[in-house]
């Protein structure tokens, strides 16, 4: 699968323009008995690279465990990390738009990847049931793969929906992207990386199948849930749910009163009974639509972040496990 992977000057060069469709080769380095120093862009990336890579990579995390990537300020030890770094693996789609302004004040002199590259992007707003948006491992699209970051836009997402993780399909291509930009940028270790890749492809797929199963269980009318801001759209379209949310993509949106009324008038007219705070969201408005309804509130769900280490959410892999077991729950399966 062809990876997206640039060079500091063109990420900064097309970082507004339409896509991120410039691909070369990683220069090879090497072998060193020193682990390859890696940055991701926030914490689920930083975990899928440590799955892959294993202890020959050292990886850290821009955006820590808990953190709301969409309002996220770059802090001077950014900066000293990329400088470190070799590699540097962010989700593109417009969802780090804070990262171009802190490329070029870090003098990073390594390459980006991109790991959704070959994704192709749900629209924002709700999607179609059964829209087939995540690619086949193997298969290019990258035509059709469209980057809506621009220049000078801090927090918003363009036209396309950028949590495209949430589809454990998609989650699967990340790996992928994620093994061969390790495999470029350590040749030596190249087949480590696609070996860890391989067995971690196995569990995602494996908890895909099992997830999808669980929520065929449970009639369609049923499948409704409430959720803080709108970052549930291609689990919805996976998993046949639908998310209705009083924010858009982006947590630092603001709900309209109208918005909010229109929820309301819905949880109650269709019995939605499935209410659910985000961990990087503010649960005034969740709190103001359970006052009003009497809808309770069914547990956190984690989005663009991960937990601490001693929470529900370390890893993606737990991460999705824990947010299908909490909504199955709440929609009233077993």
């Amino acid at each position: 699968m062809p990876v997206n992977v640039i060079s500091r000057r063109m990420f900064l060069a097309l970082s507004g323009a339409a896509a991120l469709t410039a691909t070369t080769s990683l220069p090879a380095f090497a072998a060193s008995p020193e682990p390859l120093p890696v940055v991701a862009s926030f914490s689920i990336l930083a975990d899928m690279v440590k799955q892959v890579g294993g202890d020959l990579v050292d990886v850290a995390s821009l955006v820590p465990p808990g953190g709301d990537a969409h309002v996220y300020e770059p802090t001077p030890a950014d900066a000293r990390r990329l400088r470190e770094a070799r590699l540097l693996v962010v989700n593109g789609l417009g969802f780090e738009g804070w990262l171009p302004r802190l490329l070029s004040s870090a003098e990073f002199s390594g390459n980006v990847i991109e790991a959704s590259a070959g994704i192709k992007p749900l629209p924002l707003g709700e999607p179609e049931e059964g829209d087939d948006h995540h690619h086949e491992e193997g298969h290019d699209h990258k035509d059709d793969h469209k980057d809506a970051e621009a220049a000078g836009h801090d927090h918003g997402h363009g036209d396309s929906d950028p949590h495209a993780w949430q589809d454990l399909r998609n989650g699967i291509v990340y790996v992928r992207n994620i093994a061969e930009a390790l495999a470029a940028a350590d040749p030596a270790h190249a087949d480590e990386y696609r070996r860890n890749a391989d067995g971690y492809a196995a569990s995602l797929r494996a908890l895909d199948d099992a997830t999808r199963a669980r929520f065929a269980s449970i009639p369609r009318e049923r499948r409704k849930v409430v959720t803080s801001h709108d970052a549930f759209g291609y689990f919805g379209a996976a998993y046949g749910i639908d998310f209705i949310a009083p924010l858009g993509a982006s947590s630092e949106a603001e709900a309209s009163a109208a918005d909010i009324a229109r929820i309301i008038d819905q949880i109650r007219d269709q019995g939605i009974s499935a209410v659910f705070v985000e961990s990087i969201s503010n649960r005034r408005l969740i709190d103001q639509i359970t006052r009003e309804t009497g809808a309770a509130v069914g547990g956190t769900l984690y989005s663009d972040a991960l937990s601490g280490p001693d929470g529900p959410a370390p890893a993606y892999l737990d991460m999705f496990r824990h947010n299908a077991g909490e909504i199955a729950r709440a929609l009233g399966a077993d």
